[in-house]
Order: structure tokens, then C-alpha cells, then sequence
């Protein structure tokens, strides 16, 4: 699961898209690879091991900014980027959680709802203003998801909230990364993702430390260098065009993701989730059309 970062933006739309396509199939990867492994061992364990490359990761990138590592640290905003490292973490556990709790299909279907959570708290959390045709889109986005999770049915689970739960988070997390781009670069913004994110996990997952066997040890090396992959084809794509043009093809997670739950985990779709995911997924983007509009 992707956390996405905003970077200054170029004109090569055409090369942001491929980008942005390339790192949606990473991160489905990713996740596949990540249902495996927390379904075998301990998720903090899983999501510290990754943390670990993951820091190690963003301290190479910023030893390679202008001015080093003691720029990039720098920051008015120490509390803020904290807490959103520490959102971040906590929402990569839940979702984790979700996938060995619902499998793929069902935890992107409601997870794909993180856009509309952002565009209805942009308003009190950012100050912007939300029109009556993205709230429109945000109150059928959010019927799509009680068709996902259909409520008041004999066979619904609250384990169906827990995917609910990572993508509230993440919109939150998403919403403290635009508030901390009014002061920080996105170089600062993602340092502290990996830092904090390490700091947190790593008490919590040696706590929770099980033996892994030498062919997890194999699958656990290629999810930490899909996870720096990932992040590295994001952080080239906003480079080379604007995040309102590209992020439409964010969407393409939910496709990758599923056809893996398919195929690899004997998951199935049910109908009301096809349902329900189209029609968050047609809200979610009129929403950024309208904010593109509007900007």
C-alpha cells in the first residue's frame, strides 16, 4: 500500500502516468506479498522488517539533497511530522491486518474510499471549500461502501470495518501531509515517515518477534524492495507532472490487487463488491476532476 508523498511537479504528463501505473502494479505486489507473510507470522513483526529498509531508504535519498541530511531533518513542525509518521504506521498494521482478516478484494474495495474521506475532511481539517457537487460524490461514494459492507445483513462482520478503519487513516495522514507541505518540502515530509515510522515499529515488532523460515526470509527481502521501489517510481512521477493528472491512475491499484487475491489466494468477488467498488471508484474521480476544475 502506497503512501503517497506530494512533489514538485513537471510537465511530462505522459511519463507520470506510466510512473504512476508502474507504481500502482508495485504496490500490488507489495500488498500480495504482505497478506502472505502477516498471514504466516506477526504483523508488527512483517511491518517492522519493512520499516527497517524503508528508513534506510529515505535516509540515502536525503543524503543526496542539497545540503545533506541536517537540511532535510530540519523542521518547524516537529509534532505534526511525528504524528503523521505514527498515522502512517499504525494505518500500514490495520491494512495489513485487513488483508489477512478479508484477503485483497475486499480490503481495496473499501479501502479505495481514502479520496472521498480526504475531499469531505479537506473542509474542517484544511479550510477548503467543498461545493455541493463534490459533497454529492462524497454521499454516493459512501453508499458504495455500505454496498461493499452491507449493513443489517445476517453476513456481515465487523472485520469489514477494519479496512474501513486503515482508509480513514489514511486520508488523515493524507490531509497532514498537504498541511505539512505549507512549510516542509516533501523531502522533510517523507524523512519523517521512515524515521518515525521505524522509531514507533520497532519496539512493537521485536516484541512480537517469531522465527521465519529461509523462503519468507526471501519473500520478506522483495517486499521491502518493492515497498522502496514503489516509492521511488512515485516520487519520480509527481516529479514529472502534476499530481491532479496522474492521480486518477492511483485507482488502478484496486484491479492489480484483485486480480492477485484471484489468482494466487482463490479469493472471489462477490457481486455487491464489484458494485459497490465502481461506484466509489467513479465518485472518487469525479471528485479530483471537480478539484482540478476548481484549481
Amino acid at each position: 500500500m502506497s503512501s503517497v508523498e506530494v512533489h514538485e511537479a513537471g510537465n511530462n504528463t505522459r511519463l507520470g502516468v506510466m510512473l504512476m501505473i508502474g507504481a500502482t502494479i508495485v504496490f500490488a505486489l507489495q500488498d500480495g506479498i504482505s497478506r502472505h507473510l502477516a498471514g504466516e507470522y506477526n504483523v508488527y513483526m512483517v511491518v517492522m522488517i519493512r520499516y527497517w529498509f524503508l528508513s534506510l531508504f529515505v535516509v540515502s535519498i536525503a543524503l543526496r539533497q542539497p545540503g545533506g541530511l541536517k537540511k532535510v531533518a530540519r523542521t518547524r513542525q516537529i509534532w505534526l511530522q511525528i504524528f503523521r509518521g505514527f498515522v502512517c504506521a499504525a494505518e500500514i498494521c490495520v491494512m495489513v491486518l485487513a488483508f489477512t482478516l478479508l484477503g485483497l478484494v475486499e480490503s481495496h474495495a473499501v479501502f479505495v474510499s481514502y479520496p472521498l474521506m480526504i475531499a469531505a475532511l479537506s473542509g474542517p481539517i484544511l479550510g477548503e471549500k467543498v461545493g455541493i457537487w463534490r459533497w454529492s460524490a462524497i454521499l454516493i461514494g459512501f453508499l458504495g461502501v455500505l454496498i461493499i459492507l452491507e449493513p443489517g445483513i445476517g453476513v456481515f462482520q465487523p472485520s469489514a470495518l477494519v479496512p474501513l478503519l486503515a482508509a480513514l487513516m489514511f486520508a488523515l495522514y493524507g490531509l497532514l501531509t498537504r498541511y505539512a507541505a505549507r512549510k516542509d518540502n516533501s523531502a522533510t515530509s517523507f524523512f519523517y515517515v521512515g524515521v518515525v515510522g521505524v522509531v514507533f515499529m520497532t519496539p512493537i515488532g521485536l516484541w512480537n518477534w517469531e522465527a521465519m523460515s529461509a523462503p519468507d526470509w526471501g519473500w520478506m527481502g522483495l517486499l521491502c524492495l518493492t515497498g522502496a521501489l514503489g516509492h521511488y517510481l512515485l516520487i519520480r512521477c509527481y516529479e514529472a507532472a502534476e499530481a491532479s493528472a496522474v492521480q486518477p491512475f492511483a485507482y488502478l491499484q484496486l484491479p492489480w490487487a484483485a486480480m492477485l487475491g484471484l489468482v494466487i489466494f482463490s479469493e472471489t468477488i462477490r457481486f455487491n463488491v464489484a458494485l459497490g467498488a465502481g461506484i466509489v471508484v467513479a465518485a472518487g474521480l469525479f471528485t479530483l476532476w471537480r478539484e482540478r476544475r476548481q484549481r
